[in-house]
């Protein structure tokens, strides 16, 4: 995937973006992304959202990374799992250090939050009422990455008052699209909102239409895919 996603298949990605309206993308400190972030805003005047996740084994090392995501222009910064969970401590309902941490985020001028993939993140931030204003959290109809059953993971999200990114609604290529976005869009709160990767702009324009439909409402055409070992099938099949 490294080998094949060059700048300008990236670049690609990002032009589909544009005319499509999709302003948000998720993804860790990177310079690469921030100056084809630039590039396009430069050349068509759209603006791309970043929601930007730092890490960092120490909370110096974090605030450095902070300050990288700050050079780089993202509006909100939402630390990684990678120091969330090593900071979470169920049995005292909090987040060490996380009042410092969103604290230095804000005065950096950006929108703090927690990337997480430990549900319990969500309540706790309310119960300790941190200065979190949005969350990232994985979510999909076979668990992949979320740490309780789906039926908590959905529970937790809506119960959350603030906006959830959910992440991983095809489980990383283990779903195709429909089935993975439906699930994933009738349970979410009307204020939360989907991240998923794509490969082209072929599968962000899919993913895009399908996602327009399921947040209006409206009815779906779901296609399938033929092969020759379908073939048997296409007397049976409404397609």
């Amino acid at each position: 995937m490294r080998r094949y996603f060059t700048d300008d298949r990236i670049y690609e990605v990002l032009q589909t973006a544009a005319k499509l309206g999709i302003n948000l993308f998720v993804s860790g400190t990177n310079q690469r992304f921030a100056d084809l972030r630039r590039r396009l805003e430069d050349e068509t005047g759209f603006h791309i959202n970043w929601a930007c996740t730092p890490a960092g084994s120490t909370i110096d090392n974090l605030k450095a990374d902070i300050d990288r995501v700050k050079q780089l222009g993202a509006e909100i910064c939402m630390p990684h799992t990678s120091w969330v969970e090593a900071h979470l401590f169920i049995e005292k309902r909090e987040v060490a250090d996380a009042p410092e941490v969103l604290d230095y985020i804000r005065q950096s001028g950006m929108i703090p939050g927690f990337s997480t993939h430990r549900p319990e993140v969500l309540p706790i931030a309310a119960e300790r009422g941190y200065d979190a204003e949005t969350f990232i959290l994985p979510f999909n109809v076979v668990g992949f990455l979320c740490p309780v059953e789906v039926e908590w993971q959905a529970a937790l999200i809506n119960y959350c008052p603030k906006p959830v990114i959910t992440i991983k609604p095809l489980a990383a290529g283990r779903l195709t699209p429909s089935p993975g976005l439906t699930f994933v869009y009738d349970r979410i709160k009307p204020i939360d909102t989907v991240a998923v990767g794509v490969l082209s702009p072929d599968e962000l324009r899919e993913n895009a239409a399908l996602a327009e439909d399921l947040m209006a409402k409206r009815a779906h055409a779901d296609p399938l895919q033929f092969t020759r070992s379908k073939e048997h099938l296409k007397a049976q099949s409404p397609g």
